[in-house]
């Protein structure tokens, strides 16, 4: 571990204030999550604006999930590596770019290409959170680490308003300017803000292993994402599945073996980091379930008996409170981290997620019922999204929080992506024609929202078996107490 760099040291000591560190990356970190719901608005109006198939368009908002899910825990490697300060530079500058070719594209295949690049830029939150594991104390960690997380939501929620009322009132090559204008300006206070690292990993770039997690992933997240499309029973979904997992096994057995892997097995095997991961599938799923089930609940035709015939920037607005609860919840998090400690802090967040989803399955009769369970769903992400990387940090070495924070995005990126296939699936497959449109029944959408309600079922009963003692980690990065 090189941890005797005087260069960067000297610098170290004239940094800026824990306050402007913290508030620079969360900028990034709510300037990244955006990237998802850049488009949503824009999607019914996709095949018409692009001049292409429908079957096509929808990899605008697929691209940018499986980059993101593959990307993350490599760019999480990369900062232990060779600076997470540097990396996030790297990503936020991938982002501008991504969103320069898209603002100056007309074609599927640019827009496709832009979104893709715009996918790289999720890494910047698990890469901030180490950062400030690296330059805050201890007392001033939890906070922080809260208010980074939320940005995951945060940054969705609050952005699509914005992105709704530039859909409607410009042109929509506007929104990809918008976002190169927030990459530019991440990039700016990162670089005067943010201090060089001082804990680097040594070590080599596993390649194969790499190469071996991207194609992985992406065959198992096509299968996610695509199945509903394709047939989940389809020799195309197949292959893409059986692929899938076929090269991960490989790929675990390779990163057992190899002597620099991309992520040391043993450490993610650890229980407290395997069930953290393993329920945070559930949290992701919860948060992406009702980005896609309340928006169209609150813009179907009131006609149709369970619709409230909103517009577009209405229910945006019915949906950004959750964002804004995350944000104002973040110093809670903080306290609540460290006077009880995130595993109780993680139950609670999961059992939140229930309870907003069994709220919305006795009561949506009222735009006000949306808005609550909504609500409560902010304030289990926060809680949650607070605790995990905790729990992480609490159970890995110092020089692995950023592929540990990684691959904890990861498998919440797994969760969105299967949340935006089964709930788009369901309510395309329980649909009614109606004046050459189709319209989810009221039956799709409870059948959604039982599924919701058993995902945090299984996420609240997995934070149940973390472990609450001290971590096996001789050196873990954060202290237990």
């Amino acid at each position: 571990m090189r941890d005797d760099a005087s260069g960067p040291r000297r610098r170290l000591t004239r940094r800026a204030p824990g306050w402007a560190i913290v508030a620079a990356l969360a900028f990034a970190g709510l300037s990244s999550a955006f990237m998802f719901t850049l488009v949503v608005p824009l999607q019914s109006e996709l095949p018409a604006l692009l001049d292409a198939s429908r079957e096509d368009t929808t990899w605008v908002v697929t691209i940018t999930l499986l980059v993101a899910a593959v990307a993350t825990p490599i760019s999480g490697r990369l900062g232990d590596m060779y600076g997470k300060r540097r990396v996030i530079l790297v990503l936020l500058v991938a982002l501008v770019a991504g969103s320069l070719v898209a603002a100056l594209s007309g074609s599927i295949a640019g827009i496709i290409v832009g979104r893709g690049l715009q996918g790289l830029t999720t890494g910047v939150i698990p890469l901030g959170i180490a950062v400030m594991r690296d330059v805050l104390p201890p007392a001033r960690l939890g906070t922080a680490v809260a208010l980074m997380s939320a940005t995951m939501g945060v940054g969705g929620a609050i952005g699509m308003p914005f992105a709704a009322y530039i859909a409607e009132h410009a042109d929509w090559h506007a929104l990809f300017w918008l976002a190169a204008g927030l990459g530019v300006l991440g990039f700016a206070a990162i670089a005067l803000v943010v201090p060089e690292d001082t804990l680097l990993a040594p070590g080599r770039l596993d390649l194969l292993g790499v190469l071996g997690l991207a194609a992985g992933l992406t065959g198992l997240l096509l299968y996610v994402s695509r199945g509903a499309e394709w047939g989940w029973a389809s020799p195309l979904a197949l292959t893409a599945l059986v692929g899938g997992l076929a090269v991960l096994a490989a790929w675990g057995v390779h990163q057992l073996r190899t002597r620099d892997p991309l992520v040391d097995m043993r450490v993610a095997a650890r229980p407290a980091v395997l069930l953290t991961n393993l329920a945070a599938i559930g949290m992701g799923f919860a948060l992406f379930g009702s980005n896609v089930t309340f928006p169209q609940l609150l813009e179907l035709p009131a006609e149709t008996g369970h619709g409230f015939g909103l517009t577009m920037i209405e229910a945006a607005l019915c949906i950004m409170p959750a964002g804004l609860i995350m944000m104002l919840l973040s110093p809670l998090s903080g306290w609540l981290e460290r006077v009880f400690g995130p595993r109780p802090l993680f139950t609670i967040g999961a059992a939140a997620i229930v309870v907003a989803y069994v709220f919305v399955l006795l009561l949506s009769t009222e735009v006000w019922h949306i808005v609550v369970a909504n609500a409560i769903i902010g304030i289990g992400i926060a809680f949650s999204f607070a605790a995990m990387p905790m729990i992480i940090m609490r159970s890995v070495p110092a020089h692995e929080t950023g592929v540990s924070n990684g691959l904890n995005a990861l498998f919440r990126s797994v969760g969105t992506s299967s949340a935006s296939a089964v709930m788009g699936g369901v309510l395309a497959a329980m649909s009614v024609v109606e004046s050459d449109r189709a319209l989810p029944t009221r039956e799709a959408f409870t059948t959604c929202f039982w599924i919701a309600i058993a995902a945090a079922v299984v996420a609240t009963a997995l934070t149940l078996f973390i472990p609450k003692g001290p971590s096996s980690e001789p050196r873990p990065s954060t202290p237990t107490a």
